[in-house]
């Protein structure tokens, strides 16, 4: 390989690197292993990390636990999916293209809105890219986002928003942790867009009418952000409620946890907003002899069209990870999402009511006295960060301490119970705190 490059020598090769910052000595590495003594070594520390089938786990905020059908990673391990890059050749990719369209279809329904994209990246982008899409309707450049959206999806649109030259206003929320409206609607003037979470960080349930009325008077966009797609089971689809754009995360559907992805997020809204639609659409067209088929349409992304006319440079769509979800949204259905929400629902209010019982005399309580769906916040606690780290040692993830995001929280633990938390976990966890 020197030879073949024009190198005399390793040491030669690596001569543009200051020879202060080069590693002068061998690598510290134990000997090789056999693959079976490798296998049981990756095992043993594989071992040591903590995972939702060691600890009963109650963490929730934004990524959730829910039961998937074992069907769904066999099927997405067949090669025509699992390998396939990209769409853009209709005439060999007519079966991604197909679960592009039903994908579509059936987040368009859950939502309740005329069309959707071909997913995105995941919901924090989502959020951001709708908040751009809303800057260029209007041709307005100030976004107003609730507090009680997920503190990481309002980092990542500031993050956006350094450089795009928007501003953000914060609004903030009442004594029942729903967002302030008079805030809300103050901020709202002069906006291209009102942005809220269905149902908030804190399992809050939004009223999305009121927050879409703020809007529309102040002739901005309104936006509802969901990143727990199981509620829309139980829930009015925000765009039956006048909401113009939702920005969602759908990795409650199938997608493993993952250590943070990939995940799927995904922008659904109404037809007024087709043509500034970040990403990519799936239609269904026929061809000269009359056959159906399916086609890309509308993207108006870099790749497809001048750079100065892109609505957005997101380069693809996490396909496989949509394909779960149109898997599992299918396999539900619409009896059984409904079922899955009101277990959810029933799980977190079990536990909300143990809590409350087992931690009366500590004065532990439910924090935001107003309906929530699978998440409620604990307070009361003192420490919150101390009291999730002790109760660690017991083999019990007892939420998310929320001092990191909300310093006005550092006593209180937003605690979340899906389906697949047992009662007898719930039960633990509610004596757990109460000591």
């Amino acid at each position: 390989m020197l030879e073949a490059i024009g190198v005399p020598s390793i040491d030669a090769l690596f001569e543009p690197v200051p020879a202060a910052v080069r590693l002068q000595r061998e690598l510290d590495l134990p000997p090789a292993l056999s693959e079976p003594d490798l296998q049981a070594h990756l095992g043993a520390l594989a071992g040591q990390n903590a995972n939702s089938t060691t600890f009963a786990s109650f963490l929730g905020a934004g990524a959730y636990r829910h039961f998937a059908p074992s069907f769904i990673d066999q099927l997405l391990l067949r090669s025509e999916f699992y390998t396939a890059y990209t769409p853009y050749q209709p005439e060999i990719a007519q079966g991604t293209l197909q679960a592009i369209f039903e994908f579509q279809t059936l987040v368009s329904g859950l939502m309740g809105t005329d069309l959707a994209n071909a997913s995105m990246y995941d919901g924090s982008t989502a959020m951001a890219e709708a908040a751009m899409m809303a800057c260029r309707l209007t041709r307005r450049d100030r976004v107003v986002v609730a507090r009680t959206v997920h503190p990481h999806y309002r980092e990542v649109l500031n993050t956006y928003a350094q450089n795009l030259g928007l501003s953000i206003v914060d609004a903030g929320y009442q004594a029942d942790g729903t967002v302030d409206e008079t805030q809300l609607a103050e901020a709202a003037t002069g906006a291209a867009a009102v942005i809220i979470q269905y149902p908030n960080f804190f399992g809050v349930i939004e009223d999305p009418r009121k927050a879409a009325a703020i809007a529309k008077a102040a002739g901005a966009l309104s936006v509802a952000v969901v990143t727990e797609p199981v509620a829309m089971g139980l829930l009015a689809p925000p765009g039956s409620l006048g909401v113009d754009v939702v920005a969602a995360e759908l990795q409650a559907f199938g997608v493993p946890l993952g250590y943070g992805g990939p995940y799927c997020g995904v922008i659904a809204a109404s037809e007024k907003c087709m043509r500034q639609m970040p990403g990519r659409f799936v239609g269904m067209a026929t061809d000269t002899e009359g056959r159906t088929g399916f086609v890309l349409t509308l993207a108006t992304r870099e790749q497809h069209i001048r750079r100065e006319k892109a609505t957005s440079n997101i380069c693809t769509n996490s396909g496989l990870m949509a394909l779960a979800a149109t898997m599992f949204m299918a396999a539900y259905g619409k009896e059984g999402l409904p079922e899955l929400a009101r277990l959810n629902f029933d799980k977190a209010h079990y536990a909300q009511d143990q809590i409350a019982r087992a931690g009366s005399r500590r004065g532990l309580g439910l924090r935001f006295k107003a309906p929530f769906f699978n998440e409620f916040v604990v307070g009361g606690l003192g420490d919150s960060a101390a009291v999730q780290k002790t109760l660690l040692g017991s083999g019990l993830v007892a939420g998310l301490p929320l001092g990191k995001y909300y310093p006005e929280l550092a006593d209180s633990l937003l605690v979340c119970a899906t389906e697949l938390n047992r009662a007898e976990d719930i039960d633990r966890l509610a004596a757990a705190l109460a000591g």
